[in-house]
């Protein structure tokens, strides 16, 4: 356990389109986390700032990170690397700042292995419907039919992951979903374990991938 000056990190993970990278940023304004900053070697989309929504890089600075183990996580998705700078997070950590990660599952699973001494609180993000997956996704990707059909290609590997995390929630209201990520978050800072339904969530999932 760490030690109570350090802060607390939080990962939400979920199938691409799910919502959690418009979560982190609500719980960021409310609560003031430190949102963790990615590195990608994807192209921006319109309305992404480098520096803010990520820090766009080649494929070789990438390469560099890795081999100079500067990265606390890594991944390939959809052809494209992303991972998390060690020195930003641990900064932040070490000087009682909450950071909040925006990452999927193969980056939760690296961060998890590594059983760092920090108090770690993971969330699986789920949508209610896959019609509202591909309207959300066709929204995001301005209606770019072969981008929406590459995410539903792997929606089904992705979600088959959500058993690995501590809580799984349904995005149907962004609100509600934000209320209720919130509350667990102060229950786990008060040492407190939250039962959640996962024969249910189960249910819902099966729904989902047929």
């Amino acid at each position: 356990m760490s030690a109570n000056k350090d802060g607390v990190m939080v990962i939400l993970s979920s199938p691409s389109g799910a919502g959690k990278t418009t979560l982190v940023k609500k719980i960021s304004n409310l609560r003031n986390f430190k949102i963790s900053i990615s590195y990608t070697t994807r192209v921006p989309r319109a309305n992404e700032v480098n520096g803010k929504d990520y820090f766009f890089i080649n494929q070789n600075d990438f390469r560099n990170l890795i081999n100079k183990d500067e990265l606390l996580e890594h991944a390939k998705v959809f052809n494209n690397y992303y991972g998390t700078s060690k020195k930003k997070v641990f900064d932040l950590i070490t000087n009682g700042k909450n950071v909040i990660f925006d990452i999927d599952w193969q980056g939760a699973n690296q961060i998890k292995q590594k059983k760092l001494k920090y108090k770690l609180i993971t969330f699986f993000i789920v949508p209610p419907s896959k019609k509202t997956l591909i309207n959300r996704l066709s929204e995001r990707e301005n209606k770019n039919a072969s981008v929406v059909e590459e995410r539903m290609n792997n929606f089904k590997k992705d979600i088959s992951h959500w058993n690995e995390y501590d809580y799984i929630l349904i995005n149907d209201n962004l609100e509600i979903c934000t209320s209720e990520i919130l509350k667990l978050i102060d229950a786990e800072l008060k040492n407190i374990k939250t039962e959640i339904n996962r024969n249910k969530i189960k249910e819902h999932i099966q729904k989902l991938i047929i």
